[in-house]
């Protein structure tokens, strides 16, 4: 089988006949591991239309070399704006329509073996935290608004959906945290109003539109996954060890009806030795890759303070003891 096929396996909760596939939600180390550098954000939005356009092109060159180099069977496109904090963007961003231009270029210059994912949020989640304390009151005080947020939300999150399809993309992504590391933020009954709903609705509608989905949550979501795998979503990312999640009890709970993908610890990435990751992903690998329905990766974005030497120890314990 190929690489996308064994990717495809995996989404559908088959054992592949290859290898575990290999995908990150995030991926921040391109120009370590390439030597190059991407062009993204702020620094993209400053160029001319001529100079975006070799940018774009650049970046797919990267974006190429180091999927391969990684063994990547599918490629997340850079987000939409977002700050990690106050003032501070975070990295991984483009405006939409470089986003949507990036995913383009990638369809036309990557091997069809390579699976594209583009972020088409489309749920209310944990607000940033300017928002968090009068979208908490907004629950209780304003329902109806809360509603209309969610509505326009998932309407955003459709539409996404169709401008990357249309641009080659397979794969749509909703990242949306549900939970801190002891619950869900929103209580079973506001859950019920305006998350469980639109995640059913958005699924159907990749659905439709030929396209995978995939729920991104940080936290911890123990009491979410019978709502999960009801949703008809193709794959899980995360089971957030942070929170206290175990992704082997995780599959033994939902492994035949939901595809999971994670969950090596994103800070013992960036602080273990390349020893430690090996054996965490060899472990991995040998308690949950049989039956299918895992993808290999860390628990959330590989951040750019990631030692190199570390990511490559996931790849080598990958390499080694990812057949099938």
């Amino acid at each position: 089988m190929t690489q996308k096929e064994d990717l495809i396996a995996a989404f559908s909760n088959r054992m592949p006949a290859g290898r575990v596939p290999l995908w990150e939600l995030e991926f921040h180390l391109w120009d370590q591991i390439s030597k190059g550098h991407l062009i993204l954000g702020q620094e993209y939005l400053e160029l001319t239309s001529r100079e975006k356009t070799y940018a774009l092109n650049k970046n797919a060159e990267i974006f190429l070399l180091v999927s391969e180099q990684c063994h990547f069977s599918a490629l997340t496109l850079p987000s939409q704006f977002w700050e990690i904090s106050l003032g501070h963007p975070a990295y991984y961003w483009m405006p939409e329509d470089g986003r949507v231009e990036q995913a383009k270029i990638l369809r036309k210059l990557a091997s069809p073996d390579l699976m594209l994912v583009a972020n088409c949020s489309a749920l209310l989640g944990i607000p940033m935290g300017d928002d968090y304390v009068d979208f908490a009151y907004q629950l209780f005080d304003a329902p109806q608004e809360v509603s209309t947020l969610a509505e326009h939300k998932l309407e955003e999150g459709i539409q996404a959906a169709i401008r990357f399809r249309d641009a080659g993309v397979e794969i749509g992504l909703t990242t949306t945290d549900l939970a801190d590391n002891h619950s869900t933020f929103m209580n079973p009954h506001q859950l019920e109003m305006y998350v469980w709903p639109n995640l059913d609705r958005w699924v159907e509608a990749l659905k439709k539109l030929g396209m995978i989905s995939i729920l991104h949550s940080d936290g911890n979501i123990t009491s979410c996954l019978e709502q999960i795998v009801n949703s008809g979503v193709n794959c899980l990312q995360a089971i957030d060890p942070t929170a206290g999640m175990d992704i082997l009890i995780v599959k033994q709970k939902v492994g035949t009806q939901l595809c999971l993908a994670g969950n090596i610890d994103c800070k013992l990435l960036l602080q273990g030795s390349p020893e430690s990751v090996f054996e965490a992903t060899k472990q991995l690998l040998n308690t949950c890759k049989e039956g299918g329905g895992l993808i290999l990766g860390a628990s959330n974005a590989v951040q750019d303070a990631v030692p190199v030497e570390n990511y490559l120890a996931l790849t080598h314990a990958w390499e080694e003891f990812g057949e099938y």
